[in-house]
């Protein structure tokens, strides 16, 4: 509605890999307007430290500076942390045994990460149902790992981005280093210049553009305003919702692997408090059911109490209070951030 926004690689050339890729996907949970104005808050610096997969807590503060989340206080990606990862010491190794050594960065110029990686290690056959063994999953940033001489798949996850890569191993240690194409992609609402409290908003991720036929299943859904998302670079759609009501703004966004973007979206609307009174400015009526209608009549929200709030896009609305058998009207005016309340005379 009414709104305006500020703002894995595969490998292999066998048909058994490429399915082992569509499996691993699978199983990381991978992705199987108004006025638009995009303002991206990227920098050239690269992930450090991450927590856990899927969307990190949101960074303290209004700046959002000096969390553990990775991200730096101007709201950049910060540097790489000092240092190499912590690397577990290189296990001993059986004959007939190869040490396997993984590590990911985001992009080949990249530091290596150092935190919030999965790694899965599967058979490189497939079992007679068609699924591919899992032999190994470690969570450690670069693990090494023993395994028997032969072939096997790779799997590494970061949040919403993967890769996967064959490997053969034979007699020697092997080293693979993956390159996760992935970015950050952290979300806020504003309604003019005040900021929209936390628990009012939240926000679902698509790929590709919503101006583009595709699958329409969020990729990441019920975002909290500043948290971080982590997902392959390339082109999304965000669709903000202010409440629970009409208040919804949809706009596309690019995002670039190493870097953060940072959405702010603009709401055109206001918390209106509803209220049957026996007179102006008198209290208001309770066990009160109350429909919000458009000019046209389309219903935008229901509810009963004695005054609910409600967040409406700016328009015009019409609001009915049916109360004991009898039903009571008017029209009002809804415009971008003059909250209030709207009394509806019970005569």
């Amino acid at each position: 509605m009414n709104g305006e926004i500020q703002s894995g690689r595969g490998a292999g050339q066998t048909m058994p890999y490429l399915r082992a890729f569509a499996l691993v996907l699978a199983l990381a949970g991978a992705v199987a307007p108004d006025r638009v104005l995009a303002q991206a808050g990227n920098s050239s610096s690269l992930f450090s430290a991450s927590p856990s997969l899927g969307a990190f807590p949101p960074a303290p503060g209004p700046g959002r500076g000096g969390g553990g989340d990775g991200f730096g206080s101007s709201g950049m990606l910060a540097p790489p942390m000092r240092g190499p990862p912590a690397i577990a010491p290189t296990p001993m190794v059986p004959a007939g045994q190869v040490a396997l050594a993984l590590s990911a960065k985001f992009g080949s110029d990249a530091a290596p990460i150092t935190g919030g990686l999965t790694w899965r290690v599967y058979a490189a056959k497939p079992q007679p149902d068609g699924n591919f063994p899992l032999l190994r999953e470690d969570k450690s940033p670069a693990p090494t790992i023993v395994l028997p001489a032969g072939a096997y798949i790779v799997h590494v996850g970061f949040g919403l981005a993967n890769a996967v890569k064959p490997v053969t191993l034979r007699s020697a240690t092997v080293r693979e280093e993956f390159d996760l194409p992935a970015g950050g992609l952290r979300m806020e609402g504003k309604v003019g210049d005040a900021r929209i409290p936390a628990a009012q908003i939240s926000f679902d991720v698509f790929k590709g553009s919503q101006f583009e036929p595709s699958d329409r299943r969020p990729i990441a859904e019920h975002i909290a305003s500043g948290a971080v998302v982590v997902v392959p670079d390339g082109t999304y759609y965000i669709v903000s919702n202010y409440g629970d009501a009409n208040s919804v703004v949809r706009s596309d966004i690019r995002v670039q692997a190493g870097k953060l973007t940072d959405v702010v979206v603009n709401h055109r609307a206001a918390v209106i408090t509803l209220k049957l009174v026996n007179e102006k400015g008198g209290e208001a009526l309770a066990n009160t059911a109350w429909s919000v209608l458009t000019p046209g009549g389309d219903v935008i929200k229901e509810s009963i109490g004695a005054f609910p709030r409600v967040v409406l896009a700016e328009g015009e609305y019409r609001a009915i209070a049916r109360n004991e058998g009898n039903v009571f009207e008017r029209e009002f005016k809804v415009v971008t951030g003059v909250d209030g309340d709207v009394e509806v005379l019970a005569k």
